[in-house]
């Protein structure tokens, strides 16, 4: 066990540092956004129309989506710390052909193999990230710690894009390669930084390695005790659900089909899609397209209207991160989905104008970026953070990576289709696009309150009460203190009769 204890012993610094994974794909968002007004980047690239652009910007999360299927096999084998070491060797690799050292390869065929390449480093780590996170963090901040995985994406949108925009005055190729060959530094930072850190527990119990599970538990969350209470619990806790799931059967696929587990990666997917088809992610790609079609025009303009826009994105993150576990998952993703609809909708309206591009309409403009800011607060405050938690948590230990996975392949999916269908969206039907999304955001808020029930403050294996529960369609009347166990309960349920003696002793 190769690990630094006094890491372990700080849960948000062991719960925190992996999210540097999730803060390329913030730099993977700005690193495009950034440029597409850039003359040295269309000159390069000769000009690519809006068919062209969408398939440059959707070649990343196409790598996302093989990487998040691939994180199956890596992340049970090779383990969750080793494999978010090799997303950030891959990264690093992608993110050198996007720079291209060599000028004279610089072309779009490099481009587009180097984000396809950065792409399955960014699938692995969204999949890997929150998994790790889940599995190492105590359950009354494990929300909390787990919505990190969302701000570090939201500093990586507005650290890059602001590189971006600096290097902008710099003639040349230059201006954007450099930008490009910066996203490597974090990589590099995370892929040293993690030989400090601690397996995964849970994963150390399913193939056996009790001893050194039970070690890293007094670390994590003992100060080296381990015959702490919490430890204790939460160790017999974990023994007794992977030992549960072994004679469930063969870890595959086919597992998660299962009943009690088929409605559970429904939820997981679901979630995953409606994140993507609130339309955020394509406001962060595409937000120099969306202002200047609202007849915003000037580069110092531009940079203060998007620049505000990224900055809101990061503050509004705060309060979720911090309350996430005290609000609960529930309510956030309602209200959230919910309001987005709204703003959405006053968007379009205000920009029901014959053309694409508004003329001479400031107040018209104004309410435009207005709505584009609530909007990303809406998001960032709620559907953001539990974007990510929710999934982490819902599953049980025997398919917990391979459908963690499947869920973050929906992600990219659909974030793939998006990506490259934007741009025309934009072109032909303009701010209708609006209440296209809008529309999905108001059926993802009918779902969340029908099918998707709470699991703040539980233990992973305590979740596995709540949909012991059922209530498939009447998500609302499972309680909140469902499933919820001491160290008494789970070792009398276990039948340990010898243990909850000395227990009691002690």
């Amino acid at each position: 066990m190769n690990y630094n204890k006094r890491i372990a012993a700080n849960p948000y610094i062991v719960g925190t540092f992996a999210c540097i994974g999730g803060g390329l794909f913030g730099l993977d968002i700005s690193s495009m956004s950034g440029v597409l007004s850039n003359p040295a980047y269309l000159n390069t690239f000769h000009n690519p129309g809006s068919n062209a652009q969408g398939a440059i910007v959707a070649a990343m999360p196409a790598g996302s989506l093989l990487g998040a299927l691939l994180v199956t096999k890596i992340g049970d084998t090779l383990g969750r710390k080793k494999t978010i070491i090799a997303a950030s060797i891959i990264w690093v690799i992608g993110a050198a052909l996007q720079s291209c050292l060599c000028s004279t390869l610089l072309d779009r065929g490099m481009l587009v193999v180097g984000r396809i390449i950065a792409g399955i480093s960014v699938g692995i780590s969204s999949a890997i990230v929150p998994v790790y996170q889940s599995e190492i963090t105590p359950p009354s901040i494990r929300g909390r710690l787990v919505s990190f995985q969302q701000w570090s994406i939201t500093w990586g949108i507005m650290l890059q894009y602001f590189v971006q925009f600096g290097c902008s005055y710099i003639n040349g190729t230059a201006s954007f390669r450099i930008p490009w060959g910066l996203q490597m530094i974090p990589a590099i930072i995370l892929g040293i930084g993690m030989l400090w850190f601690p397996e995964s527990p849970r994963w150390l119990i399913d193939r056996g390695r009790e001893q050194e599970a039970l070690q890293i538990l007094a670390d994590l969350h003992g100060g080296g005790n381990k015959k702490d209470e919490l430890v204790v619990l939460e160790y017999e806790e974990i023994k007794q659900q992977v030992d549960f799931e072994r004679n469930e059967g063969a870890k595959s696929y086919a597992d998660l089909f299962k009943p009690g587990v088929l409605r559970r990666v429904i939820l997981g997917c679901s979630l995953q899609m409606w994140s993507q088809l609130s339309g955020m992610n394509v406001m962060m790609y595409y937000i120099i397209y969306v202002f200047q079609g609202a007849g915003l025009t000037g580069r110092r303009g531009n940079l203060i209207a998007d620049s505000v826009q990224y900055v809101l994105n990061v503050l509004f993150t705060v309060p979720a991160i911090w309350y996430i576990d005290k609000w609960g998952r529930r309510w956030m993703m309602i209200l959230g989905s919910f309001f987005m609809g709204v703003f959405l909708s006053l968007w379009g309206s205000v920009d029901n104008s014959p053309v694409w591009v508004i003329v001479n309409q400031p107040a018209v403009t104004r309410a435009i970026i207005v709505c584009s800011y609530l909007f990303v607060c809406s998001f960032a405050i709620t559907m953001g953070p539990v974007s990510w938690t929710y999934p982490a948590e819902i599953f049980p230990m025997r398919v917990r990576g391979k459908a963690v996975s499947v869920a973050t392949a929906t992600n990219w999916l659909f974030n793939f289709a998006l990506a490259w269908a934007v741009p025309p969206a934009l072109s032909s039907i303009a701010w209708k696009t609006y209440f296209v999304f809008a529309a999905f955001n108001f059926a993802a808020s009918i779902h969340f309150i029908f099918c998707f029930p709470e699991t703040a403050q539980r233990t992973l294996e305590e979740i596995e009460e709540v949909f012991a529960q059922n209530h498939v369609f009447s998500a609302w009347k499972i309680k909140r203190d469902v499933g919820k166990k001491n160290l008494h309960e789970v070792l009398a349920e276990k039948g340990d009769k010898h243990s909850l003696q000395v227990k009691e002793s002690v």
